[in-house]
């Protein structure tokens, strides 16, 4: 089995997460999803658990907060352009989501970011590796 990442995420409605989640990409398994939770892919490492928030409850002792009034995670999704970036900030806004800050553009770094309808924190990213590794080589000087 490869190596996978597995989040689960405390929603009011089920069935109001899933659509969000479809809207901005996710593919809901029907094997692994039911009244109380939604199991959404994003590729096939990386999949995110919504369960309401009284199914949550039972798979941790410590209390469940409202992420609108607390941070406790921000989640960063690689894309493969700043359009991408772009286009699923933009989908997750036409389906309800939050902006969270404005466009952050480094050059060779691009980020947006948005809260789901329960205040989760999404940051879609896109970044020129080569460029990155560019602008951090040490700088020599001419002799």
């Amino acid at each position: 089995m490869p190596k996978m990442i597995f989040v689960s995420l405390p929603v009011a409605d089920v069935a109001r997460a899933t659509a969000f989640y479809e809207a901005i990409g996710f593919e809901k398994d029907p094997m692994f999803s039911g009244d109380h939770a939604s199991s959404m892919k994003w590729s096939d490492a990386i999949v995110v658990m919504l369960a309401d928030r009284a199914f949550f409850a039972t798979l941790t002792t410590k209390p469940v907060i409202d992420p609108r009034e607390g941070s406790s995670v921000l989640l960063a999704l690689s894309r493969d352009s700043r359009a991408e970036v772009d286009a699923i900030t933009e989908a997750a806004l036409a389906a309800g989501g939050r902006t969270v800050h404005e466009p952050e553009d480094e050059g060779f770094i691009y980020s947006r970011a948005f809260e789901d309808l329960d205040g989760h924190g999404w940051g879609p990213v896109w970044m020129d590796v080569a460029a990155f590794e560019a602008k951090m080589q040490p700088q020599t000087a001419s002799a």
